[in-house]
């Protein structure tokens, strides 16, 4: 099947060319964003496989309907940015990589956390001018600290895991649907108000939806506990980054640790150390010397690479051939 790749760097161009090999799709890969403009790229071409940048709503999936799309792929396991309802009028589904190692970002996220906390990256910058002074480098212990974790789904579970075994901490949980097996060791399920209310750490791990949307708001951080760090690793807008300025301004939020925002699609994953970057609330989120940012790399191990890539391209070839979706994403039914 003909596949065209939106949004491709050279490491997706690498994995799935090498991941191909056992399935003969035959993979064009393009650098720019889909988008309205773009969709005339895909012309002729069954299917589209787009990352968590790409623009597919309504008018997108019409025009890519039109030029001859039949299946879009989603090599990321969010899909907020996809038009389900859209999808599904024009009969064509979408599939997304559900399963790609969730340890990649569940690791991440307590390496930033740590380096947060131990401001590791305000170290590595002075030793290296060669300043061996410890002031403003003082971090706290995490054994015995309370962490709040939002979403126990495969990383959120991870995460809670490590924190509760690895580090010996009291861990707090919200989801809809609580997990039994981190209740068994000792994992509270809490209402999001006495999570935000006892967490030295609140790290987030659930989907962006308009439930979710700027969880971490000003009432949450109103209701923090004094000096608290976030944690994001999921998806930006689960934080009104205004709210958390004007937390971390006040001293409320003690500091934050992000790999996600919410405006990046026009930021991450790309080189702009030659530009001034022209978003006023991302440059001062980079100002604070407690803030930690990263471009969405959460992700990016070499396990989970080939899990995507192997996992988009088994969707197409079931697609193909007749076969069952297995990762099929629909629309929810009101």
């Amino acid at each position: 099947m003909r596949v065209a790749f939106f949004s491709t760097k050279p490491y997706d161009r690498r994995s799935f060319t090498e991941h191909n090999a056992g399935f003969g799709h035959e993979l064009t890969f393009l650098e720019p964003r889909l988008t309205l403009e773009t969709t005339r790229l895909a012309e002729g071409f069954p299917a589209v496989c787009a990352f968590v940048n790409d623009t597919l709503d309504r008018p997108v999936l019409e025009a890519l309907h039109r030029a001859g799309t039949r299946i879009v792929a989603l090599r990321s396991t969010g899909f907020n940015n996809v038009d389900l309802a859209a999808a599904a009028a024009l009969g064509m589904p979408v599939v997304r990589a559900t399963t790609y190692s969730p340890h990649s970002v569940a690791e991440f996220a307590v390496a930033t956390l740590m380096a947060l906390n131990r401001h590791l990256p305000r170290a590595y910058s002075r030793t290296r001018d060669g300043n061996f002074s410890l002031d403003g480098l003082l971090g706290f212990d995490m054994h015995g600290r309370t962490i709040g974790v939002v979403g126990t789904g495969k990383i959120g579970s991870l995460f809670a895991r490590i924190m509760r075994l690895g580090f010996g901490c009291e861990v707090l949980a919200r989801d809809v649907q609580p997990q039994a097996a981190l209740q068994e060791i000792g994992v509270h399920y809490v209402d999001m108000a006495e999570l935000a209310a006892r967490s030295d750490v609140i790290s987030l791990h659930c989907p962006l939806t308009p439930e979710t949307r700027h969880i971490i708001n000003a009432e949450t951080i109103a209701q923090a506990k004094p000096g608290v760090l976030v944690v994001n690793t999921s998806r930006g807008a689960l934080v009104d980054t205004r709210a958390l300025i004007r937390g971390l301004k006040s001293g409320r939020i003690g500091g934050a640790a992000l790999d996600v925002y919410e405006q990046e699609a026009d930021f991450f994953y790309e080189d702009l150390s030659n530009e001034i970057i022209s978003d006023e609330v991302l440059a001062r989120l980079m100002t604070f010397p407690n803030v930690v940012v990263t471009s969405h790399q959460a992700f990016f191990t070499r396990e989970a690479l080939r899990d995507i890539a192997t996992l988009t391209l088994r969707s197409l070839s079931d697609f193909e051939d007749g076969r069952p979706l297995r990762d099929e994403i629909r629309p929810l039914r009101g």
